[in-house]
């Protein structure tokens, strides 16, 4: 399997473990009792704990989907509610108790060993999620290291796919609305980052004016081009690390990371504002033909 494939292939099985800190319902119970009421609240303060009391306008720029405004009203506000610590503290001893019920300690232990050397090899340069997500210290409990793990490379591969939609100019409010004219549901992810009718028609204009939409809203084959560029160059950016396995190593892993994932996934709602995400089906598809 290429590295670049490996990558995709990969984050298929992590992304899903590192989500239950936004849908399941342990997890956001604890945000809620460390006095982060409301989703938003819990995911901004979650999310950018690890880069300290930020501001919003950073938190833009990494972010990238979400709608200035949006991240103006949970941010700083939510460092009145919370420390960074105490934000830092509530994700994950939610995620903990998520991934007690997937999995015992001792599998989660040995999964962590697995990921290890891997989130070791990433690089932080350009990567300021990332690189936060991976200074951080190492949790004791083993669910809570195996999540911290999955979250590490998952923002580490989020810094480099934000990198690459502003290589394709795709950034902010266009690229939700590409996104929706390749099939996405515009009830969902508009109101989700935040975006007025007004700033969806503007980049709806946009787009048009590039003919990366059609008339009509659907993305054009140029469109089409420019999702599949963004993607490749994420893929590139997140593939060096996998290459520390041994061949004999990836199905091993994959193998591992399977079941948690799956049991994962379905405790997320059917439809979330992340997207839509076809697992990687290991047994069936070893070499990840992906659709």
């Amino acid at each position: 399997m290429q590295p670049t494939t490996l990558a995709r292939a990969m984050w298929t099985l992590y992304e899903p473990i590192h989500a239950i800190t936004y849908f399941a319902a342990e997890a956001r119970a604890e945000f809620e009792q460390a006095g982060l009421r409301g989703f938003w609240r819990g995911y901004f303060a979650g999310r950018a704990a690890p880069l300290g009391a930020i501001d919003p306008a950073p938190v833009v720029g990494l972010f990238n989907s979400f709608a200035p405004s949006m991240v103006e009203r949970a941010l700083p506000a939510v460092w009145d509610l919370v420390s960074p610590a105490e934000a830092l503290a509530a994700r994950s001893r939610g995620a903990a108790a998520v991934l007690a019920g997937v999995v015992d300690a001792r599998e989660a232990a040995r999964l962590a060993d697995l990921l290890a050397p891997i989130v070791a090899a990433h690089k932080p340069a350009g990567h300021a999620l990332g690189a936060a997500n991976l200074a951080l210290p190492e949790p004791h409990d083993p669910h809570a290291r195996l999540w911290q793990a999955c979250t590490s490379l998952r923002e580490h591969r989020g810094d480099g796919h934000v990198a690459a939609l502003v290589a394709v100019g795709a950034t902010g409010a266009d690229i939700v609305v590409l996104r929706c004219g390749l099939g996405w549901d515009r009830a969902v992810h508009q109101p989700a980052r935040g975006w007025s009718d007004e700033d969806w028609l503007a980049a709806t204009a946009r787009l048009v004016h590039r003919e990366l939409l059609d008339a009509d809203g659907k993305a054009t084959e140029a469109g089409r081009a420019v999702v599949a560029e963004a993607e490749e160059i994420t893929n590139q950016a997140a593939a060096s690390p996998w290459e520390v396995l041994a061949p004999g190593e990836v199905l091993e892993v994959a193998r591992s990371l399977s079941m948690p994932a799956h049991a994962c996934r379905e405790l997320s709602p059917e439809v979330t504002p992340i997207g839509d995400l076809r697992l990687w089906d290991v047994e069936n598809d070893p070499e990840y033909l992906d659709p």
